[in-house]
């Protein structure tokens, strides 16, 4: 519980600078399925409760990825999952499992994006909301302009969410 409490305590402080907007950007476009992970064998749409941050681009939202992967690179314990941004306009969030037999159903994806919601929910940018509860860490996504996440343990099981 301390290490989530951990990464996420820092989801803040991504947001934050990634909001301000000085991190690097790198370039990167391909085929993702079969690359990063298995096809999905499910999917959903989110109707995303929020609309897309004025100056939500390719540099923000690879600059939120980047903090938050140093953000969990300075924990004292491996991470538990890697995030990244792929796509020509870095629009694809992608969150992969790294260690065998965590995340490998929908249920811990589902358990996974319900901890991420709750840290979203106790930004600055949420809480400044009418109501902050009613968000998700997908409106979170959708408001840096991710137009779909893609979760895998990184073995073979996989599932993506588009946002509408």
């Amino acid at each position: 519980m301390a290490s989530c409490r951990m990464l996420f305590t820092g989801l803040f402080s991504v947001l934050l600078a990634v909001l301000s907007g000085d991190v690097a950007v790198a370039q990167y476009d391909g085929r993702h399925s079969g690359y990063y992970y298995p096809e999905p064998a499910t999917s959903e749409v989110y109707e995303a409760r929020v609309p897309v941050l004025p100056g939500s681009d390719r540099h923000r939202r690879i600059g939120f990825v980047t903090v938050m992967t140093n953000g969990m690179l300075k924990n004292p314990y491996p991470p538990q999952f890697a995030i990244f941004a792929k796509g020509v306009q870095a629009e694809k969030l992608i969150i992969t499992g790294l260690a065998d037999n965590s995340y490998n159903t929908i249920y811990r994806a589902r358990a996974l994006f319900a901890m991420l919601t709750a840290v979203a929910r106790n930004t600055q940018l949420f809480r400044e909301q009418k109501q902050p509860d009613r968000y998700t860490f997908f409106d979170l996504a959708h408001l840096l302009g991710f137009k779909q996440i893609t979760f895998s343990d990184g073995s073979t099981f996989a599932h993506q969410i588009e946002f509408r």
